[in-house]
């Protein structure tokens, strides 16, 4: 167990190993997987509106203690903490894959392919097991060995509101009372519209600075968990594209008559949030793609030492040796393996992962699948054990694998259109396994402090998982179908169109074909009403990428993706990113945080530095030193 001082004493977790308490009972199973079911809908309808999801975690584990005080007698009960855990452990499974889904999927829609249930499903399902998989093997090294310098924030805030709910008390008062602090200001903010959600400056005299920070309770807490060190390295990295290189790329692009790829218009008509939604988020994207390679070529001694302590395990039961502790018990790595095998033959025979028909093309989008999936899970557990689940950028790692396939799809000759649909699918599988990885490294989290069975934990994640998939493809199939409008259209061209194809009314009440267009200089990509002819008549503006689901993230990939298949990505961009990256490691500054903080906005980073600067002020009056307080770095 890694320690930050040699008089750090062993850890004990709040339930003893030897006690024996229920855990994965049936009604805690249920409740969790009804519980994802709505914190995972209620996900995909964040993410297509604003671009981001807020972990679960704290709010599921709230309301699994509240609901088992209340409805005790008709549950058979008051719940044990165990079980509480159990409760939060897998319902959090829905969020983190809302979030993977909604961030790359609706990419699917921008690009003029149908969105389909049925693919949002299975990509839904592989994604999300694949996640949980990825991780048990890794558990002793993230979770055990590194407790004390991975601090997993919404991990460690859902163990400590489990433990007060058991305890009550003082402790628990303390913890309630921040939760009801944090919902009245949430109250006051996003209904009573008192203040503003989001405080914005316009630096004067300095062209297209900003700076600006959200308002959220509990991006502060995030904060004051990781400590000053790396929430001010986070912000180092905000800074440095809202300060720095946002207005460089103003001041450059003034006078600019033409528009500059990635951007349809020109720098001088862009407010500094569209020139970091179309320039910077390609930089911060390569700075995260490189901070993941560096921290992943560091922590691949460590990773290989705990894959080797889980075969080693294998072999001692095999051999009949001792029985492990209670709390050191994970699922066997041979299912482990077993399942990961069996999990890629079947993606390998998905025709929604195929470039073009044939066994070997779904065999290469599995391998993919698989190699990108290891890689961004392991960076997505440390992401998320430094950071927070909040400050994620699972959308970063999608983006990086994009990119990484779609040079793989080049070299192969595949670079029409059609490819984009297997490009997306192959990068939504592993953005959810990254995303379900760093929530199964909070879950653990929990599950190592109050004093879980980890086997059981990884257990009620895959069953998370699998019911919460069913709730998340049809939220994206109502919010889609709830926002379409039908809009007239003045595009000169003949598109052909499926004579299985549904008819559809226009606005002059006639049925016409619906036809779809893709990859074409003519007319944009999207939905089309066409007669007989083929001539359009009309547009269909589907809810995803409307203004009341825009789907931002969704907007990015499909950019990416049509950009690098097109050969048209600003590789000048990634670089500038990777290379940032790389000088920040050498100077001795944890890359990966401050790659973080230059792909998040501005608005996200400041309130976490915030949180950061609270702690380190209470540790100094606490008279804590900064030597006694848990390292947060990634080096």
């Amino acid at each position: 167990m890694a320690e930050t001082t040699p008089a750090r004493p062993a850890f004990k977790p709040y339930v003893p190993d030897g006690a024996r308490l229920p855990e994965l009972t049936f009604r805690a199973v249920a409740l969790g997987a009804l519980l994802g079911l709505v914190f995972g809908a209620s996900s995909v309808y964040l993410a297509l509106r604003v671009g981001l999801t807020v972990s679960a975690s704290v709010p599921i584990a709230v309301l699994s203690i509240t609901i088992f005080r209340v409805f005790s007698r008709r549950l058979g009960g008051q719940a044990s903490i165990l079980e509480n855990t159990v409760v939060q452990t897998t319902g959090s499974a829905g969020e983190s894959i809302a979030a993977g889904v909604a961030f790359t999927l609706p990419a699917l829609v921008l690009l003029g392919f149908e969105m389909d249930w049925t693919r949002t499903l299975l990509l839904s399902l592989c994604g999300g097991i694949l996640g949980v998989l990825m991780m048990i093997p890794l558990r002793r090294y993230l979770i055990v060995k590194e407790h004390g310098r991975l601090t997993y924030p919404e991990g460690t805030a859902a163990a400590e509101v489990l433990v007060a709910g058991e305890a009550g008390g003082t402790q628990a008062k303390l913890v309630f009372q921040g939760l009801f602090v944090g919902l009245a200001s949430k109250l006051l903010t996003f209904v009573f519209k008192l203040w503003p959600a989001v405080a914005e400056w316009h630096l004067p005299r300095y062209k297209a600075a900003q700076v600006s920070m959200d308002l959220s309770p509990e991006l502060m807490g995030v904060g004051y968990i990781i400590g000053y060190r790396s929430a001010a390295i986070m912000v180092g990295g905000g800074l440095l594209s809202w300060l720095v290189l946002i207005p460089a790329i103003a001041l450059f692009g003034e006078g600019r008559a033409g528009a500059m790829y990635p951007s349809t218009v020109p720098i001088d008509e862009m407010q500094p949030f569209d020139i970091w939604s179309r320039y910077i988020r390609y930089i911060g994207a390569g700075a995260v793609a490189a901070g993941g390679i560096i921290n992943l070529v560091k922590a691949m001694p460590t990773i290989i030492d705990s894959f080797r302590a889980s075969f080693r395990d294998l072999t001692l039961r095999s051999a009949g040796g001792e029985e492990k502790r209670r709390t050191e018990r994970d699922i066997p790595i041979s299912v482990v393996l077993g399942g990961s095998v069996a999990l890629a033959l079947f993606m390998s025979f998905l025709p929604q992962l195929k470039a073009v028909p044939g066994f070997w093309i779904g065999v290469i989008s599995a391998v993919a699948i698989i190699v990108f999936g290891f890689f961004f899970s392991v960076v997505s557990s440390r992401i998320t054990g430094e950071l927070g689940s909040s400050s994620n950028p699972v959308s970063g790692m999608a983006i990086a694998t994009l990119m990484g396939v779609c040079l793989i799809f080049i070299v192969l000759g595949w670079t029409g259109h059609v490819y984009t649909a297997a490009a997306l699918s192959i990068g939504a599988v592993v953005c959810i396994a990254a995303s379900n990885a760093g929530t199964t490294s909070q879950d653990l989290k929990t599950s190592f402090l109050v004093g879980g069975t980890p086997w059981r934990q990884q257990v009620a994640l895959i069953v998370g998982v699998v019911t919460s998939v069913i709730v998340i493809g049809w939220t994206l199939q109502f919010v889609n179908a709830a926002y379409r409008t039908v809009q007239e259209a003045t595009y000169p061209v003949v598109l052909a169109a499926d004579p299985s194809a549904r008819m559809e009314k226009g606005l002059d009440g006639v049925e016409y074909r619906l036809a779809r267009a893709g990859g074409r200089g003519d007319i944009p990509d999207g939905a089309y009403l066409v007669d007989p002819a083929g001539q359009v008549r009309y547009r269909i503006q589907e809810g995803i990428g409307s203004e009341k689901a825009p789907a931002p993230q969704a907007t990015l990939m499909s950019l990416v993706t049509k950009g690098i298949l097109t050969q048209q990505l600003p590789w000048g961009l990634v670089l500038l990113g990777a290379f940032t990256s790389i000088l920040m490691e050498i100077i001795g500054v944890p890359a990966l945080a401050f790659a973080v903080g230059m792909y998040l906005p501005l608005e996200s980073t400041t309130p976490v530095f915030l949180g950061g600067l609270a702690r380190k002020l209470v540790d100094r009056r606490s008279g804590i030193l900064a030597v006694n307080s848990p390292r947060s770095d990634f080096g």
